[in-house]
């Protein structure tokens, strides 16, 4: 399965070409994007989308663009269970998607199994800044990985370097998605 990975900066070249130069099987959104960056998507109907939103995302853009919202959602898709975690820690008093650690912790506590796990931030010591609230991960994502071995978790909202890019938490791949990436599962 290919899937068409968007996160907090615009796809590098419009989605409609992106889609005609390669098969794309899903496309997923994984925050801190605006309505205008992916209004494409909104006139792409043969391909289902799936998305979370982030911590800078007015949390109202998904209905319009025919995106199913997987914040503590599960969906089946081609025989694949994806699933969502939206938003990031809560690092300010917001009425954006933010969570303490604490908050996400009960949140996914009973999150049932699934084979790809969409989230905006990532799990708490992957790919993130620990010691930077605003882009620490989340401790709940890291204790449902650690406890459900997705096979898959796509996140954006941290910008780490190549040579500190973490790829597998156990047996979980971790595909971090900076603007636009095409990611092959299996």
């Amino acid at each position: 399965m290919r899937i068409l990975a968007i996160a907090d900066r615009p796809p590098f070249e419009p989605i409609k070409e992106i889609l005609s130069k390669q098969h794309i099987d899903i496309i997923v959104t994984l925050g801190d994007l605006e309505m205008h960056q992916i209004r494409e998507l909104e006139s792409i109907n043969n391909i289902p989308k799936l998305g979370v939103y982030g911590n800078h995302c007015s949390g109202m853009y998904m209905d319009e663009l025919g995106i199913q919202n997987m914040h503590l959602n599960t969906v089946k898709i081609n025989g694949i269970t994806f699933g969502g975690f939206e938003g990031s820690v809560k690092y300010k008093e917001s009425s954006a998607k933010m969570y303490t650690q604490e908050e996400a912790s009960t949140l996914l506590q009973d999150f049932p199994y699934v084979d790809v796990m969409l989230c905006h931030a990532p799990p708490y010591g992957v790919n993130d800044e620990p010691g930077d609230l605003t882009h620490a991960g989340l401790i709940g994502l890291r204790e449902y990985v650690e406890k459900k071995s997705p096979k898959y978790l796509f996140h954006g909202h941290t910008y780490p370097t190549q040579g500190k890019l973490i790829t597998n938490l156990g047996s979980t791949k971790i595909e971090y998605v900076f603007g636009s990436r095409i990611v092959e599962i299996i």
